[in-house]
């Protein structure tokens, strides 16, 4: 038995790192010496390459189940439906320049579910077989129609464990929200850009409506705790805003996640910022910087841990395989199976994004509607090209076993999905990131392992990575 084959990935410090099918890896100065993750036997902490091969084709049996389990938890099973991406209006009191979703003017009719599309989202809802359940309210504005939301939440009230998030721009409170926000089964989700001319700049345009932003978001967590509110920025690459100034913006209102995102390129955002369809050494630099401003203060007030999300889950997916299942890295990625997402006319879609590109007017990638259902030949077709285990680059790569493939994104920026992986901007993405993650993972820098572990969830960073892996 083997557990060869051995992928490698040459780092920018000129460094190699080596994985194999697994997940398992080690770090080699070259081609031929290395450090192994499993702590096989070595003199010292090194070992030559061809020792390392004589030790994994030489596994015994029991060894090699136990690759092959490792390797197993890494495929992303089709679980039962459980999470529902609900899109209750598409209008929206905000016109955002990089809006995704090509939204409607709050006054336009005909842009809320109807009665039957309700009737069919409830009796969806009832027929559920999962016992636990979550719902993401998205928009448009969905705090437009609480009745909408209301309506939902009454009818998941079955469910022992549940959760319903709603995702708002927070521009208008008032009692029957508050109701529904007192919840404690609701959290809330919105969009923090960093301090008020930032925020204003894209988002809410004039001093009036950005004040109001700032103190309903205060009014907010002063009432519930920032347990309860999550926020997201939105970057424009080519201006972003200083790292400390948007780190501070977050800390300011007790949020220690942040979520880097560039602006991305659909709905709105492709005529508006067209630069978006790439994202270039700028975006990747500013991202790097962030990593490291975050490891500073971490380690300047060890009272807090601060990190930014995306980093934190590429982290657990090399450590943690099995327990993530933020759908940019899994593989493969079942669309339409374990959540779905209904739109304001009860078009079903296997993401949000791909609702995005059929509002845009790109391609239609619905794969049925909540009334008729959506086992279609269209989600069987999307399914078909929705994992990395058999494209001739990424059999290659030696982070395949930590990455994932999302055809909608090569869709959206490529209107094809027969790219060259290394020419993707997805590929160039997480190439990135695992790179920075291993460089940063074979530190000896203390600051930099004090975040490694909080951001694991460890007490610290063990020396042998093999005690870290799950």
């Amino acid at each position: 038995m083997s557990f060869l084959p051995l992928r490698s990935r040459a780092l920018p410090d000129g460094a190699t790192i080596f994985v194999n099918d697994s997940g398992r890896f080690f770090l080699g100065a070259d081609a031929f010496v290395g450090r192994l993750v499993d702590g096989a036997e070595t003199e010292g902490d090194r070992f030559s390459l061809r020792a390392a091969g004589h030790l994994i084709e030489n596994a015994d049996s029991l060894a090699f189940a136990a690759h092959s389990r490792a390797v197993a938890r890494r495929i992303a099973p089709a679980a039962p439906l459980d999470y529902l991406i609900l899109v209750p209006t598409l209008r929206c009191n905000l016109d955002c320049s990089y809006c995704q979703v090509s939204r409607v003017n709050i006054d336009r009719a005909g842009f809320d579910w109807s009665e039957e599309t309700l009737a069919a989202v409830l009796a969806t809802i009832d027929g559920l077989a999962c016992d636990r359940l979550k719902i993401e309210f998205q928009g448009g504005e969905p705090t437009l129609r609480p009745d909408l939301l209301l309506a939902v939440m009454e009818k998941a009230e079955r469910f022992a464990q549940r959760q319903f998030v709603i995702c708002s721009n927070l521009q208008h409170i008032d009692d029957e929200l508050l109701a529904i926000f007192d919840r404690p089964d609701v959290f809330i989700s919105t969009s923090l850009d960093g301090d008020e001319v930032t925020h204003g700049r894209h988002r809410t345009k004039d001093a009036g409506t950005t004040s109001a932003f700032f103190r309903n978001l205060r009014f907010i967590v002063n009432r519930y705790g920032p347990s309860k509110v999550s926020a997201l920025p939105t970057i424009n690459a080519a201006t972003p805003p200083a790292a400390d100034d948007l780190i501070d913006a977050y800390v300011a209102y007790g949020m220690d996640s942040i979520f880097l995102r560039p602006i991305n390129y659909q709905g709105f955002a492709r005529k508006r910022h067209k630069q978006a369809r790439e994202q270039d050494e700028t975006w990747r630099s500013y991202y790097e910087g962030f990593i490291h401003r975050l490891i500073e203060r971490n380690w300047a007030d060890q009272d807090r841990v601060l990190e930014e999300t995306y980093f934190s889950i590429g982290l657990r997916r090399i450590f943690q395989p099995g327990r993530e299942r933020h759908v940019d890295l899994r593989n493969p990625n079942p669309m339409g199976h374990d959540y779905i997402v209904v739109d304001h006319d009860g078009a079903v879609y296997p993401t949000d994004e791909a609702r995005m590109l059929s509002r845009s007017g790109v391609i239609d990638l619905s794969i049925g509607t909540i009334e008729t259902g959506w086992d279609s030949e269209a989600r069987d077709l999307l399914n078909s090209h929705a994992t990395n285990q058999f494209d001739p680059a990424c059999m290659r790569c030696a982070y395949q076993p930590y990455c994932g493939r999302d055809p909608i994104d090569d869709l959206a920026r490529y209107g094809r999905i027969d790219m060259a992986r290394y020419d993707t901007a997805f590929c160039r993405r997480h190439m990135h990131l695992f790179d920075l993650i291993f460089r940063l993972l074979y530190t000896d820098c203390e600051k930099v392992r004090h975040s490694l572990a909080q951001w694991l969830r460890l007490p610290s960073i063990p020396d042998s990575f093999g005690e870290v892996m799950a």
